[in-house]
């Protein structure tokens, strides 16, 4: 395929991509599904160039900007609170689900190597974050359980991608070492960390030193790429890399970034993480190509490759929720800080956790970086695509039917002491009106902006009485915002009339309607906020 040809083929996926998520949008269909279902039927469709995926180039152009974006958005504190449930699928159901995968693969095809067999675990056991973030996106989950499958999602790969590759090695050479196995993980997540870590003082450091929003936000694509390519380099984890480095990133940024910054940097980033998740979706669908070029008319590998990949695929997914209940409940019995500070788990929850693991990218670049004389490859390729085609169709599909069936409510208390919105507005009016009324002029002792002064006052008197009858105002807040937004509206409509009959400059249109949507934008959140 000539460059021309391939970059008309990544124009062609990108459309297809936006045309597939408009649908998905209106029928109310999960994207990440419609794009699979999509770059599926691209797969076989005929006259489609044949192109061949590179497991290090998927990994190494897709993964560093989405785990930055999901780690800069993670509540650091959120994500230490919840490190107990977060590790415990992170490591230990990665480990259980690999060792289940691995049994019950040598029992449908017991001419599969043990080694090879685990390593078809370590491939299809950790979730996704790409699969997980496009999926959680659209439903309603409380905020814990939303950290937990993220946080998970973020760190798992790994402790899959160790036994991946210890798995491999065994397969190939006959030989493994655990203890081996444990320092090298060891290696993976600290150095990962460490470099992650550094990574993002340097690029905060760097920030504080910019004030051109275009020139932070390459830097901030720069430092995904370069926290992921630094830790590989010296063979530690990439992702755990690029997740510390996010949230070193997000922790800092209400310091780091101004308003104009921060607004522009949040606008290009939804754009490429757009595009990126887009074609990560359709790809994994485009992937079936290669399947069925591999299985088409080959009747043995057929009949290994399906009932290998039925199994595989309810292993996955029976493993995971075999896990997820014992250890929801077993920290409640081995910790009695758990008993007296946090309440009974419900049921509910567990089954939600144990239903939420979609496999994506992840597992599908680590299938294909199978050596091609491995043992049982091609069977492998079709199992991996298989569980990552039930968990994103499947399972991607029908968990907000399910969350909706158990009535689980989205709602959290906040924790003791903390404020919501509505309170926390009046301290931020008071706080200005405060500042303000410290401005008076020396010589009369009268304010020097008395304007602005009666301003912040009827905001303090707005947001105080929001605050105290939120509950009776409901009604007259909606007319009032509505009110507030059709003057918007037709002050727009007014100003575009003005440049249409030509009495206005583009200059004049452009300055003033950037002040109307910033203005539409704050009365939209306040309209909407809790």
């Amino acid at each position: 395929m000539t460059p021309v040809a391939l970059f008309e083929l990544i124009l062609a996926l990108l459309g297809a991509a936006l045309l597939l998520s408009l649908v998905a949008g209106r029928l109310g269909f999960p994207p990440a599904a419609a794009l699979v279902l999509g770059g599926m039927a691209l797969a076989v469709a005929p006259g489609l160039p044949s192109f061949d995926l590179d497991p290090d180039l998927i990994m190494v152009l897709f993964l560093p900007p989405l785990l930055l974006e999901s780690a800069y958005f993670t509540v650091w504190r959120d994500f230490r609170a919840s490190l107990a449930p977060i590790l415990s699928l992170s490591l230990g159901a990665v480990l259980f689900t690999t060792l289940v995968v691995g049994l019950v693969a040598h029992a449908v095809v017991p001419a599969l190597p043990w080694a090879a067999c685990f390593a078809l675990g370590a491939i299809v056991s950790p979730p996704d974050a790409v699969a997980a973030k496009a999926v959680l996106a659209r439903v309603a989950l409380p905020r814990r359980m939303v950290t937990v499958l993220e946080g998970e999602s973020l760190v798992n790969d790994a402790s899959g991608l160790v036994l991946y590759r210890f798995a491999v090695a065994a397969a190939l050479t006959g030989s493994f070492s655990a203890w081996a196995a444990a320092g090298s993980f060891a290696w993976l997540a600290v150095a990962g960390v460490a470099v992650g870590l550094a990574c993002g003082l340097a690029v905060n450091a760097l920030v504080a030193r910019l004030h051109d929003a275009n020139a932070v936000t390459v830097l901030s694509f720069l430092a995904s790429y370069a926290a992921y390519l630094a830790a590989e380099e010296i063979h530690a984890s990439g992702v755990l890399a690029v997740v510390a480095c996010g949230l070193m990133m997000g922790g800092r940024e209400h310091e780091t970034f101004d308003a104009h910054v921060r607004r522009h940097a949040v606008a290009v980033w939804e754009f490429v993480v757009f595009v990126l998740e887009a074609l990560v979706f359709v790809l994994i669908g485009l992937a079936l190509r290669g399947v069925l070029a591999r299985t088409g008319g080959d009747l043995g590998l057929l009949a290994t490759g399906l009932p290998l990949a039925v199994t595989v695929t309810a292993a996955c997914v029976v493993a995971r929720l075999l896990w997820v209940f014992p250890a929801v409940y077993l920290r409640r019995i081995l910790s009695t800080r758990v008993r007296t500070q946090e309440p009974s788990p419900d049921p509910r929850v567990p089954l939600i956790i144990g239903w939420a693991g979609m496999r994506g990218v992840v597992t599908l670049a680590a299938a294909l970086a199978l050596p091609v004389d491995f043992p049982g490859r091609d069977a492998i390729l079709v199992a991996a695509f298989a569980v990552i085609l039930f968990t994103v169709l499947v399972q991607g599909t029908t968990l907000g039917p399910l969350i909706r069936g158990l009535r689980l409510d989205p709602g959290q208390s906040l924790p003791e002491g903390h404020l919501d919105a509505v309170m926390a507005r009046v301290v931020v009016n008071e706080a200005g009106l405060a500042a303000l009324e410290q401005l008076v002029s020396p010589e009369s002792g009268a304010l020097r902006h008395p304007r602005l002064v009666e301003d912040y006052r009827r905001r303090v008197r707005a947001t105080s009485r929001v605050r105290d009858e939120r509950d009776a105002m409901d009604a007259e807040r909606t007319e009032h915002f509505a009110a507030a937004l059709l003057a918007v509206r037709s002050g727009r409509s007014a100003l575009i009339a003005l440049h249409r009959e030509n009495r206005i400059h583009s200059s004049v249109l452009r300055a003033l309607e950037g002040e109307i949507d910033l203005e539409e934008l704050h009365l939209k959140r306040l309209a909407g906020a809790a």
